[in-house]
């Protein structure tokens, strides 16, 4: 992997104490981000219907108070969303994807459950969206459910385990 050069660091963050000009938000799609931003509880409440559907488990998993902070982070993941289809930088949302994953090992839920909300949110987007803003979006949830898929491997997260792993390593 070919190392970035300094110049496409500053580039990407655009950081004011840089001497940088901040991010323009008005360069990507805004209408599309508006449109999330006026319906964003319903877009929420959609895809962790979706989340849920995929996986019934999690109504079992998590008690109601668990299921309205899932709510709530989706409609963060949606207003995420919202910024990087205004500004047509996935910044936003990887770094909230990067940023949240030690509150909920605090919490003890399991990343693999915001990758599946993600999902849940790519899927209730996809009526409403046009073709290419649907795939800036789509970039956008995928690149954040990497992370999530990555940083749900590391220590302290709630993820199931492999049985026979875990009956070996169990002295350690």
């Amino acid at each position: 992997m070919a190392a970035k050069s300094h110049f496409a660091i500053q580039a990407k963050n655009r950081h004011p104490n840089l001497g940088l000009a901040p991010v323009d938000m008005t360069a990507g799609y805004t209408a599309a981000a508006e449109k999330l931003r006026a319906g964003m509880a319903q877009v929420s409440a959609a895809a962790l219907e979706a989340a849920v559907k995929a996986d019934p488990t999690l109504r079992s998993r998590y008690d109601e108070v668990g299921l309205r902070r899932l709510l709530r982070d989706g409609e963060l993941i949606v207003d995420r969303l919202a910024m990087c289809l205004a500004s047509g930088n996935d910044r936003w949302l990887t770094e909230y994807a990067e940023w949240i994953g030690p509150i909920y090992r605090r919490r003890g839920v399991p990343l693999a459950d915001l990758s599946a909300l993600c999902a849940g949110v790519r899927e209730t987007v996809e009526p409403l969206l046009g073709p290419d803003e649907l795939a800036a979006a789509t970039g956008s949830l995928d690149a954040a459910a990497a992370i999530f898929k990555r940083n749900g491997r590391l220590a302290g997260d709630r993820h199931r385990r492999n049985a026979l792993w875990k009956w070996m390593y169990r002295g350690v």
